[in-house]
């Protein structure tokens, strides 16, 4: 799922190639793409687009006529910059914005439809996509960590809960606690204030580090190869290959139908998290060091 880095560079993107100018056209290919019925799709038409934003994992689009449009890409949404009037097929095809100078395509890959499009003909109605999660860059130490510490939860979903933290998914939470030298596991409540101001400095430098890194890789393009998974990632999507700054392997934990990667020597002292499924298997066999792990291989 794209999180602020990749939100940030679509954001970039579209305000090189549309903010000012109007909407020509919108054209659904898959009506389950758009969730609400009033205002009418018509009713955007002509009017410019005054400002980009983002709500938590939410792209906006703000017109001048007073009309909001909503974009969540959810796991599988992707945004394209086309030709003028360039055609959409229903197959993954979603939805086309279109402008003089291009059409903002959204696509879907996979059989499950769960991006979603909201049209809102006022902010109040708007502001209902907003789950309440601190935006980090505008929070400061303090501010994070009464809001992340509301209840009592591992680091991995304190990051990633919408409702505390806003835009961070599974991706660079891996990236942030391995930067932070924190286990995933570790309980809010537990943390030291050395551990809470770390996490915080953590939070906003892998952030912007991946911001700018993603700016830089697309220039002027279009950001057509948004993926959860980067080559020069330190441990998401890195399982068993080596840690950047210990060497050791990467390791995992799978829940559901994620994957949390870590480095139990940079983040856990050495010692291994249960994987449910695994553990739970092999019981007294479950190696709890890496040292054990490595025995067994």
């Amino acid at each position: 799922m794209p999180e602020i880095p990749d939100l940030q560079n679509y954001l970039q993107a579209m305000e090189s190639r549309f903010l000012d100018e109007p909407i020509t056209g919108m054209r659904i290919a898959n009506p389950f793409v758009l969730r609400t019925v009033q205002p009418a799709t018509d009713e955007l038409i002509g009017s410019k687009v005054d400002a980009l934003s983002r709500i938590g994992k939410r792209i906006v689009i703000s017109l001048e006529s007073h009309y909001w449009i909503s974009i969540h890409l959810m796991i599988a949404g992707r945004l394209h910059w086309r030709k003028p009037q360039a055609s959409i097929a229903p197959r993954n095809h979603l939805l086309a914005l279109d402008f003089s100078s291009g059409s903002l395509v959204l696509t879907e890959a996979g059989k499950k439809r769960r991006a979603a499009v909201h049209l809102f003909s006022n902010p109040a109605a708007l502001q209902t996509m907003d789950r309440g999660g601190l935006e980090v860059f505008d929070a400061d130490a303090d501010t994070f960590r009464s809001g992340l510490s509301q209840e009592n939860h591992t680091l991995k979903r304190a990051l990633t809960d919408q409702r505390l933290l806003a835009g961070i998914g599974n991706a660079y939470s891996d990236e942030i606690l391995h930067h932070a030298r924190l286990s995933p596991l570790l309980q809010t409540k537990r943390l030291t204030d050395a551990q809470w101001s770390q996490l915080w400095k953590s939070t906003r430098h892998v952030l912007q580090l991946w911001i700018e890194r993603l700016r830089e890789e697309t220039g002027t393009d279009f950001p057509e190869h948004v993926t959860a998974f980067h080559p020069a990632m330190a441990v998401h999507g890195r399982y068993k290959e080596p840690c950047p700054d210990c060497g050791h392997s990467v390791q995992r934990i799978r829940y559901a139908t994620n994957e949390c990667n870590y480095c139990a020597f940079c983040q856990n002292q050495g010692n291994l998290l249960a994987d449910r499924a695994l553990s739970r298997l092999l019981k007294k066999d479950w190696p709890r060091t890496l040292a054990e792990l490595e025995g067994i291989r």
